[in-house]
């Protein structure tokens, strides 16, 4: 029994050191898509210990490297979805209009199916972010999707830049105003929670800095939440803020000029290109749906042009899944901005690599096939923007994660058909973060 006991402790300790290797792999022969360096046709790629060492012809590996044929293929980085939720669960803290004091890495769940699925669809980062019921909600987490690991800490994506969950509108109006009868109820009391956030906080960091000082004898009551918008202040932050409405938009970038916060990236901004040039100008980022929209009241107004109206404005612009379904098919969504606005493919696929890279500051590590960039790459038997394009391997840090001709049928790893079912449980659809409320009901409404 005690071997037995072993045996098992043994096997799970080599699956555990092994899901956190960087490995080695030699790429050859494929039409690379560099996004950077335009295409490279019957090139290799060769990535050691994780990280892309060399882009050529005719390269060669070490003995023991793993070799990929790449030839009649596309090869390009690995896709970056700017805003989801997999790998989380359970992460809308909502509660009170500003809830900055939490963080959604501390609940990260390496067992969701959901990365697994995510890489079926060459995705290899994505951003978890917090829910939307607050004004200012929690702080979010990069995820590298190195799934097959046990440990949550492997998920994380070391020393990318910390950013935080904004809100703008019906949600924190609807759960703070009409659900608990505090502020805000209106737009305008949603201004009023970032303004009033923003002086409390440069208050508490003008105390500190008068305690360090020796101006003051009395160290300030530490306040992590405080803390958390200080650095928002300070620029130790970016955020990333929930909006749809143009005027909402225009408001929050005038209290951030205000308050000299100068690192902010809209999600889903529907209405973006109503104001595209003012966007471009401030240098604020947006991340959107290709063509998603209508599902409630004030996301009634889009169009499918807007990434293209905001690229072309000089808008930093990507695309987002928002969905566990929909970040399968990310490079689809970047096809569909191309054809409704007549973007490059290199425009097009930088919606979901560089520029989401970008928007979460780690472009430097992701997001384009350079040497000394990490070894996420994602092989594909088409060109990524044909409707035919199928992923085939997708490849975080040198391993490969996700290969459709090899992988078993079923690499769910939590599979426990007796367990039994939590008592608490989300079931409605997108209910951690309503930024879709009401979508499937009224895609499928029978008239």
């Amino acid at each position: 029994m005690n071997k037995y006991i072993l045996s098992i402790a043994l096997l799970c300790m080599a699956f555990f050191m092994k899901a956190q290797d960087k490995g080695s792999v030699l790429i050859k022969n494929g039409t690379l898509i560099t996004i950077t360096d335009g295409i490279k046709e019957n090139t290799d790629i060769l990535i050691k210990d994780g990280k892309i060492k060399k882009i050529g012809k005719s390269l060669k590996a070490g003995s023991g490297t793993k070799e990929i044929d790449a030839q009649g293929q596309y090869v390009m980085p690995g896709i970056v979805d700017a805003h989801s939720h997999i790998g989380i669960s359970a992460v809308n803290e909502a509660t009170a209009p500003v809830t900055a004091e939490v963080w959604v890495g501390d609940a990260i769940n390496p067992f969701d199916v959901s990365l697994y699925r995510a890489l079926a669809g060459g995705v290899t980062v994505s951003h978890a972010m917090h829910g939307s019921a607050n004004a200012i909600g929690g702080q979010c987490e990069t995820l590298k999707h190195r799934y097959g690991t046990m440990d949550p800490e492997d998920m994380r994506m070391e020393d990318a830049p910390r950013t935080i969950k904004f809100a703008l509108g019906e949600n924190p109006m609807r759960v703070h105003g009409e659900g608990n009868n505090i502020s805000p109820s209106t737009r305008m009391g949603v201004e009023q929670v970032f303004r009033k956030a923003f002086s409390e906080a440069r208050e508490y960091r003008n105390q500190w800095n008068e305690y360090k000082a020796g101006k003051t004898k009395v160290a300030p009551t530490y306040n992590l939440r405080m803390e958390t918008v200080a650095d928002i202040l300070d620029g130790k932050i970016i955020i990333h803020c929930h909006s749809y409405r143009a005027d909402e938009i225009l408001m929050l970038m005038n209290v951030c000029e205000e308050f000299g916060v100068k690192k902010l990236v809209f999600q889903h901004v529907n209405e973006g290109f109503k104001v595209a040039p003012e966007l471009a100008a401030w240098g604020a980022g947006a991340s959107v749906f290709s063509d998603w929209w209508a599902y409630k009241f004030e996301v009634y107004y889009s169009t499918a042009y807007n990434a293209a109206i905001l690229t072309k404005n000089g808008v930093l612009t990507s695309i987002n899944s928002d969905s566990g379904e929909l970040i399968r098919h990310l490079y689809h969504e970047a096809a569909k901005s191309q054809k409704y606005g007549g973007l490059t493919d290199e425009e097009a696929l930088k919606l979901i690599t560089l520029n989401p890279a970008k928007q979460l500051g780690i472009d430097d590590r992701v997001g384009s096939l350079e040497e000394g960039k990490d070894g996420d790459v994602v092989i594909f038997n088409k060109h990524p923007l044909s409707i035919y394009a199928i992923p085939q391997l997708t490849i975080v840090d040198g391993i490969v994660r996700f290969d459709r001709a090899n992988d078993q049928k079923d690499m769910r790893v939590d599979i426990d058909p007796e367990a039994s079912i939590p008592s608490y449980m989300e079931w409605n659809a997108h209910d951690h973060d309503k930024c879709m409320q009401g979508v499937f009901e009224t895609l499928f409404h029978e008239h």
